[in-house]
């Protein structure tokens, strides 16, 4: 054998081996004429059209699919293996869970480098004629990883400055049963989206693109498959915005006044250590320290039994509740069972109002003691004695003369797999100061994993301030003001495990109460 070494490859001077530069290459169909005039036709005229493996469609908005993007696959394992390098951050709020790479516009590496040449020179002028829009040079672009469970929830994608989003994907064989489709929304007459009428299913070098409008909305579908990691490269090119219509406001939530039940009926629903007047100041003390506490065991135990038998029978009638960019759940409608409808009234009546103002301190009684002596004029008092002013929300608070009469509103809830709430703007809740009130049934063996959990958190910020899980019969008080937000995160597929173990009902109830002083 001899003992000298092969010569690996090609040398240049200096005796180091020369590197080929990385490049990539749209596909050649793209590069054909006649291939992207029809394109440009089919767009132009809103027409449902293939040519090659270029989709043009129109429904529920202007959207395309280019099959086989990238004409070097080898390339694409390249490219692969240098994002999955990369550093990836747990994305986590009301609208979305998986994991982001940092920004990739100065990354250095080669096929990295080469996929965003490609994308924002060769592709970006080959979108620009074919749509006829001016396309500016600004790059976003990143990579996304959506494991088991990672959501993103419904939404159009409109920024100022952004004019189509294009998705990537580097995604191993897929099926629709993997979860991760990128669905597609109608709209109504409000511009609000409806139903999901169109799901794309990722695949290896396909590309999505849309056009981003009032009417764009879409969701990444929840990734159903433990096994499986749905990587994609995705970003937006730049232009002038569409306008945009007025948003579509959300009613504000009927307040109506207590309902006169005296003090008897608390004695007949509620655990009698929450009826101690000791025990009431010891809470109340705490509260006002911390604007929230966690009361356990609140019903009686007969009274929580009874509950919770009604809401498993199915004399129970719910809606779902959208439009699905703001909220995924369902409330009753329509005649309650009498235990129900009486738990209901509970939360309703006079009596229970002067408890909530014992256990928190709020003015939500006319008996109650005020914190505040100067809580005149349109300011009301709050638990740590600071004074707020409730602008311009008198119209849907009721009034005696000049004095401010408590009011609230309330609904009984189910939540299961797919549920959610969003935080977004307008929202008619965010008017005034307010204290919350969450009270739960059905979540025995229930894991935070799961979701389904309630989130506060601060305006313009992602940390949470306070986080309100389920618990059977557990009471909830959070007093939150114009600059505090909450949502219910999204509840996830681990939740169906769960529920097979409870034949008799899915996810859990809860009744949700806001006072207004």
């Amino acid at each position: 054998m001899s003992g000298k070494r092969r010569q690996a490859g090609v040398r240049g001077s200096g005796g180091k081996k020369a590197k080929q530069p990385v490049k990539a290459e749209l596909s050649v169909s793209l590069g054909e004429k006649t291939g992207r005039e029809k394109v440009r036709r089919a767009w132009e005229s809103g027409e449902t059209a293939q040519c090659g493996p270029v989709i043009v469609d129109s429904v529920p908005f202007q959207h395309c699919v280019i099959r086989s993007f990238i004409e070097n696959s080898e390339f694409l394992d390249g490219l692969k293996d240098e994002l999955l390098a990369l550093n990836f951050q747990d994305k986590s709020n009301d609208l979305y869970k998986f994991q982001q790479s940092e920004d990739l516009k100065s990354r250095k590496e080669p096929h990295i480098s080469a996929l965003r040449k490609v994308l924002f020179e060769h592709f970006r002028q080959w979108l620009s004629e074919v749509t006829k829009v001016d396309l500016e040079s600004t790059v976003d672009i990143s990579c996304a990883q959506y494991n088991y469970t990672d959501i993103l929830l419904c939404h159009d994608d409109e920024l100022e400055g952004r004019r189509f989003a294009f998705i990537l994907y580097l995604v191993p064989e897929w099926t629709e049963e993997d979860g991760g489709s990128l669905d597609l929304y109608s709209t109504d007459e409000k511009a609000q989206p409806g139903h999901i009428v169109k799901s794309l299913i990722p695949s290896w070098n396909t590309l999505v693109f849309f056009e981003v409008s009032p009417v764009s909305f879409h969701q990444v579908s929840e990734v159903l498959s433990e096994g499986k990691c749905r990587l994609s490269v995705s970003g937006w090119f730049h232009g002038s915005s569409l306008e945009r219509p007025p948003r579509s406001l959300d009613p504000v939530p009927a307040r109506s006044p207590h309902i006169p039940y005296d003090h008897e009926i608390l004695y007949e629903w509620i655990n009698p250590v929450y009826l101690s007047v000791e025990y009431q100041a010891q809470i109340q003390e705490e509260f006002e320290d911390t604007s929230e506490i966690l009361l356990k065991d609140f019903l009686k135990e007969e009274k929580f039994s009874e509950v919770s038998a009604a809401l498993q029978t199915r004399s129970v009638e719910w809606e779902l509740l959208g439009p699905p960019n703001r909220r995924r759940y369902e409330r009753t409608k329509g005649d309650l069972p009498d235990v129900l409808r009486s738990c209901m009234e509970l939360l309703k009546s006079e009596a229970f109002f002067l408890l909530l103002s014992n256990l928190t301190g709020l003015k939500l009684h006319f008996l109650a003691a005020s914190n505040d002596e100067s809580d005149e004029g349109e300011g009301s008092s709050e638990p740590n004695g600071r004074t707020s002013a409730q602008g311009d929300d008198s119209d849907h608070t009721a009034q005696a003369g000049s004095e401010r009469i408590p009011v609230c509103s309330g609904e009984l809830r189910h939540w299961e797999h797919g549920h959610y709430t969003m935080i977004y703007d307008d929202d008619p809740e965010r008017q005034a100061f307010a204290l919350d009130l969450l009270w739960f049934c059905g979540c025995e063996d229930w894991e935070s994993e799961y979701g389904g959990f309630t989130s506060y958190i601060a305006k313009e910020e992602d940390e949470e301030l306070l986080t309100v899980y389920p618990e059977n019969n557990c009471l909830a008080l959070v007093y939150r003001d114009k600059e505090t937000m909450r949502f219910v995160k999204h509840i996830n597929h681990k939740s169906v495990q769960r529920n097979a173990g409870l034949p008799n009902h899915k996810g859990f109830w809860d009744f949700a109460f806001v006072y207004y002083e």
